[in-house]
């Protein structure tokens, strides 16, 4: 007999460690169907077999069913039956004891945080408690009563204590071994009044819970364990449900563009050795600091060629530069644009790249006369001889007005003539024509009149095809003479027309 107690429990064990993973008992699926193997031990008028463990005093074993529900991590509630037999013999009397166990029970875990922080843990240890009813068949033999066959019920308290090992969500294995109490239960008691009868029940359980766990992203990992429960379907998840991260970097590989490579999150998981904000996979220069307008790569001289391409690498700022990084140079005349103060214009390096037409030494740009050789001192002028500027001045000596008049009397313009040629002559010159009185009169009429002889001199040149611009009239009157006007002969010098040429 213990032979077979023996291998019914091993026949229990291996189904159950060989079955589908199901899924014990939790706030999840919060009812389960429990399959019994149990034995009583009875402690009667007839004998005390409790904690016996002699099959002989026993008979083979019983089975139960149970339905569970979970209340909360430290309670659950079932409804339990149980059918048992229990054989018990003494020197006058036997009897066997057919047992019908149903009862309501409610379980106390002690894996909710007190004893074991953790209701799915692998081993849990429980209190349980219930009420139920004792309903028994008994067939016996008494040596000085002679056969008894009766049907006995009775009110029942349960008791008792166990441990459950957790397999997986789905399915646990329990121990329980707990005392019935039944409630004026007594065998045979007119044998010697034993007040109470009590047995004991060893109980192995497979518990199975029904339903299905909830895994609401498809990953294969129910929301109860999922610690990233809006993962997007489809992506591949580790034990937790947590997007899987080869790398370790902190960016999960599905949004990783670098999955085996340690990178940052700012560059989508990708690795940038040399710090520029540029993933080393786009970076053309991944061992550099560099800049995203040239995918990575330095430039030293900032002229927007990176210095790989870079032929003139120290290209100061200011300078714009060509494909090859060297400073452009449009009119092909060996100084660059930046340097070149005509760059339009082909010149000479000495000249800071700008033409001398005339060959003076005095680049055109600032060259009056760009086409005639001359003299800095001139503006690239020709100098003017000195018997042109005798010549000039005999030549306003000459420039006579009729009296108290502004009108040019007609010698005058014969040396005019002559001046105008002069000036023709040197077509950058300029002349200063300045008009003096002498003091006889009113100062302002003199200043008008001088002013007004000024002007009948520039309108005859200019009418003798001199630009305006290139003249210049001005009247002093009597505020500049040059001789003394208490004498006809120092009024007649202070009556005068003065020319001064110019660049």
């Amino acid at each position: 007999m213990k032979n077979s107690y023996i291998k019914f429990v091993f026949v229990c064990l291996l189904g159950l460690l060989c079955s589908r993973t199901m899924t014990a008992q939790n706030s999840e699926l919060r009812w389960a169907l429990g399959l019994h193997a149990s034995a009583l031990e009875a402690k009667t008028t007839i004998a005390d077999d409790f904690f016996n463990f002699e099959f002989g005093k026993m008979t083979q074993p019983g089975l139960g069913i149970s339905l569970r529900r979970y209340l909360n991590p430290s309670f659950d509630a079932g409804l339990h039956i149980h059918r048992g037999y229990v054989s018990q013999t003494n020197a006058t009397t036997h009897f066997n004891d057919r047992l019908w166990l149903p009862s309501l029970r409610l379980r106390y875990k002690l894996n909710n945080g007190y004893i074991i922080k953790n209701e799915d843990a692998t081993i849990g240890p429980f209190l349980t408690a219930g009420v139920g009813m004792i309903m028994a068949k008994i067939s016996a033999h008494d040596e000085g009563n002679g056969p008894l066959n009766t049907d006995e019920s009775t009110f029942n308290i349960y008791g008792g204590a166990g441990i459950r090992f957790r397999l997986n969500d789905y399915m646990a294995l329990e121990w329980e071994t707990g005392i019935h109490m039944p409630s004026g239960y007594n065998l045979y008691e007119n044998i010697d009044g034993d007040p109470q009868d009590a047995f004991l029940q060893h109980s192995a359980a497979l518990v199975i819970s029904l339903g299905t766990m909830k895994d609401d992203d498809g990953d294969d990992v129910y929301n109860k364990y999922d610690k990233c429960p809006g993962t997007p379907k489809g992506t591949k998840v580790d034990e937790n449900g947590c997007p899987m991260d080869i790398d370790k970097d902190g960016v999960a590989d599905y949004q990783d563009d670098c999955p085996e490579q340690p990178g940052s999150a700012a560059l989508k998981g990708c690795p940038d050795k040399d710090g520029d904000g540029i993933a080393d996979r786009e970076d053309q220069c991944p061992d550099e600091k560099g800049t995203a307008a040239l995918q990575g790569c330095p430039d030293a001289d900032t002229d927007g060629v990176a210095d790989k391409d870079d032929n003139c690498p120290n290209t100061p700022k200011e300078a714009k530069v060509d494909a090859k990084g060297c400073p452009l140079d449009t009119d092909n005349d060996g100084t660059a644009d930046y340097l070149d103060r005509c760059p339009d214009k082909s010149g000479t390096a000495i000249l800071k790249g700008c033409p001398d037409g005339d060959g003076d030494g005095i680049p055109d740009i600032d060259d009056r006369c760009p086409t005639q050789k001359g003299v800095v001192a001139n503006g690239g002028c020709p100098e003017i001889p000195k018997e042109i500027y005798t010549q000039i001045t005999k030549i306003a000596s000459k420039i006579f007005f009729e009296t108290g008049s502004d009108k040019l009397k007609t010698s005058s313009k014969v040396s005019l003539d002559d001046l105008a040629d002069i000036l023709k002559q040197y077509p950058e010159a300029k002349l200063s024509i300045e008009g003096h009185t002498d003091d006889v009169g009113d100062d302002k009429m003199n200043l008008d009149l001088s002013q007004k002889r000024c002007e009948s001199v520039k309108n005859y040149l200019v009418s003798k095809g001199i630009a305006a611009e290139r003249l210049t009239a001005q009247g002093f009157g009597e505020t500049k003479p040059i001789a003394d006007n208490k004498t006809s002969d120092g009024r007649a010098k202070n009556r005068r027309v003065e020319l001064k040429t110019q660049y």
